[in-house]
């Protein structure tokens, strides 16, 4: 999956986390893009079974959307956290965390959670 579908799975289950009804306005309204663009994204997220709208246009995830989002919201959060013990503030270590995550290895990602979970430092869940 291209960053920029993990980006909007990832927004969609940050928004899930604040409120369980989640539109398409509410996802362009958090990543500050055109509804346009926010449409184009989550029709592809639906043609890759990643995502389900109901009857009121809420958007819900399948098994595999809500797999890929809380994988790449793990990242997040680990990042994050390892940027911020090693002295960054927080509103950089979330805009970098934000551009590591999803390129990455997952052995490298294994090992920076591995070694702040030695630390005390790993973060499991964060709104």
């Amino acid at each position: 999956m291209h960053e920029s579908g993990e980006m909007y799975l990832e927004t969609i289950l940050i928004l899930k986390n604040r409120h369980e009804a989640v539109r398409s306005v509410d996802v362009a309204a958090e990543m500050n893009v055109s509804k346009a663009s926010v449409s184009r994204a989550l029709g592809k997220l639906r043609q890759e079974n990643c995502i389900t709208f109901d009857e009121d246009g809420h958007i819900d995830f399948t098994d595999k959307g809500r797999s890929i989002a809380e994988e790449i919201y793990e990242r997040h959060l680990v990042l994050s956290s390892l940027l911020m013990t090693l002295g960054v503030d927080e509103a950089t270590a979330t805009a970098d965390a934000c551009k590591i995550e999803h390129d990455l290895s997952q052995e490298s990602f294994e090992a920076i959670k591995a070694s702040l979970k030695r630390h005390g430092e790993y973060i499991k869940n964060k709104d």
